[in-house]
Parts: structure tokens; C-alpha cells; sequence
């Protein structure tokens, strides 16, 4: 019984995955460097990934027979490979389930390519809500 406890203690305190669900100012602070990337500004990516995904790592959402994944919700069709469709392309090289945990880096170097290749359109958030009136999505702590 004491191995039990012991065991599902641990499994409380470390997760497999880390996964955050962050604030406007946090994910601001984190994606800075993102800020102008391909033309597209700051407030517009916190917008956008709101709306996506509500600032949460986890979101996993079923998408016309692909999944997406993460605060990107990037396609397990074209840009990163799991279990549920090995027929896909992998243009971003990483396994989905990277894209759950609290580590941005990685969501962040797929979410470039995805933007080089398909545009700002591929989040279909962003034009109808995210283009223009941005000063809501902006951080005044940074």
C-alpha cells in the first residue's frame, strides 16, 4: 500500500507532459521573438493563438480527419507525426506530442515554417477576428 501512495504521489508532482495554460502577458513575454516575424505583429499571434487554443498547451482538437495540437494547433496531416496518421508529410520533423507541453521553442520553430509556406491564413482565426483593433491583445508589461 505505501508503494502506492508513494507512486501515485509522484505521478501527481511530475506529469508526463508539463502542459501551462498561460496569461496574455506570460505567452507575450515568451513569444517576443516572434513579434514581426513574417509581418505579423505581437498582439496579432496572442490574438490568434487565443482563439485557437486559449492560451492552453494542451488542446487537442479533431480537425476534418487530422488532429491539431498545442496553443498552434498544428496539423498532424502536414507538419508533425503521431500515432493516428503515419502518412503524414512531417515538414516540421517532430513528433505532436511536442507541442503539448509547457516548452515553446519547438512550437515556435514549426509555427515559422507553417508561416513561410501557408501564411497567416492557415490560423483561420486570424483575419475575421485578430487583423485589425489589436490594443486588447497587447501586454503593457513588457
Amino acid at each position: 500500500m505505501m508503494s502506492f501512495v508513494s507512486l501515485l504521489l509522484v505521478s501527481i508532482l511530475f506529469p508526463a507532459i508539463q502542459a501551462k495554460q498561460f496569461t496574455k502577458c506570460e505567452l507575450s513575454q515568451v513569444l517576443k521573438d516572434m513579434d514581426g516575424f513574417g509581418g505579423i505583429a505581437l498582439p496579432e499571434w496572442i490574438c490568434t493563438i487565443f482563439h485557437t487554443s486559449g492560451y492552453d498547451t494542451q488542446t487537442i482538437v479533431n480537425n476534418n480527419g487530422g488532429t491539431d495540437y498545442g496553443l498552434f494547433q498544428i496539423s498532424n496531416k502536414f507538419w508533425c507525426k503521431d500515432d493516428q496518421n503515419l502518412q503524414s508529410r512531417n515538414i516540421c520533423d517532430i513528433s505532436c506530442d511536442k507541442f503539448l507541453d509547457d516548452d515553446l521553442t519547438d512550437d515556435m520553430i514549426c509555427a515559422k515554417k507553417i508561416l513561410d509556406k501557408e501564411g497567416i491564413d492557415y490560423w483561420l482565426a486570424h483575419k475575421p477576428l485578430c487583423s485589425e483593433k489589436l490594443e486588447q491583445w497587447r501586454c503593457e508589461k513588457l
